[in-house]
């Protein structure tokens, strides 16, 4: 068979036996994989090339068992905005997702204890401020112009066997201050025509709007936002270690105070025989 004939072989899903369409294909390191087995993957899982049939083969097979602990998540708490960090504080389980339809997206349902770590990443990017002269042409300011804009991005490390990493954007759009990087050109005055108006910088001369984008409310909010997400998972995780680490210490046998009998306290530290309070 020539190259052509290989190009346009059939072939068929390695997981599900499904013929793959021509531009299907999503190759494993031992096999193939089609559309729609790779859609239910982990949206965090990233390592598909690098992956073996047998470990997508167990992957969906965790994903299924995944869509019962979706089915059963209870939200009491939600956290961000547009990608969303949802708690079930009851069950100590989290999800982060955007989607309306949590039993058709899937999302994986994780638990406090597997976080091991968060983060905020706060992205700058810096864009030259520029002018059209009186020919049309694009013109740099001297010194040159700079506006600033800002991403904020979620980064919560997990112990999990398919991913290790949830990372996700906070903001919708740039947060710029809705910042002109190409202006009518200065006025005779020097001040410019067109939208943005930098801050002042050295030696009198408007450089930048970065002051202004990071002292804007826009900014503000989301970096609040992120704050909260990290210290609220932080939070949890720390919480649901603590009552593991309690669960697990060698039970002491003391004297009740109440009943007077000789008892190892239960998980709530009663009385296995009267249930008084005997850890208050």
């Amino acid at each position: 068979m020539g190259l052509f004939g290989k190009l346009f072989e059939k072939k068929a899903c390695s997981v599900c036996g499904g013929e793959i369409g021509l531009l299907g294909n999503r190759k494993l390191e031992d096999g193939n994989l089609c559309k729609t087995c790779a859609a239910k993957l982990s949206p965090w899982f990233s390592d598909r090339r690098q992956s073996t049939v047998e470990e997508i083969q167990e992957q969906l097979a965790y994903r299924e068992e995944n869509q019962v602990k979706v089915a059963a998540f209870h939200t009491t708490r939600t956290l961000g905005e547009n990608m969303k960090v949802l708690l079930d504080e009851d069950a100590g389980l989290f999800m982060v997702t955007s989607a309306k339809n949590l039993a058709e997206a899937n999302p994986d349902v994780l638990s406090f204890t597997d976080v091991t770590g968060c983060q905020l990443d706060i992205d700058e990017s810096r864009t030259e401020i520029e002018y059209r002269d009186e020919e049309g042409e694009r013109q740099s300011f001297e010194p040159k112009r700079y506006a600033y804009s800002y991403d904020f991005y979620i980064v919560i490390h997990v112990n999990n066997p398919y991913f290790n990493e949830i990372r996700f954007k906070l903001n919708s759009r740039a947060v710029d201050n809705d910042a002109e990087t190409l202006l009518d050109g200065p006025d005779s005055m020097g001040s410019l025509r067109g939208g943005f108006r930098p801050k002042m910088g050295m030696r009198g001369s408007l450089t930048s709007n970065a002051e202004e984008v990071r002292a804007s409310v826009e900014y503000r909010q989301y970096e609040a936002m992120g704050q909260e997400i990290r210290e609220a998972l932080l939070q949890v995780r720390q919480q649901a270690r603590d009552v593991a680490a309690a669960a697990a210490a060698p039970k002491v046998a003391v004297t009740c105070p109440y009943c007077g009998a000789t008892t190892t306290p239960d998980a709530s530290g009663c009385c296995e025989f009267c249930g008084g309070a005997v850890n208050g």
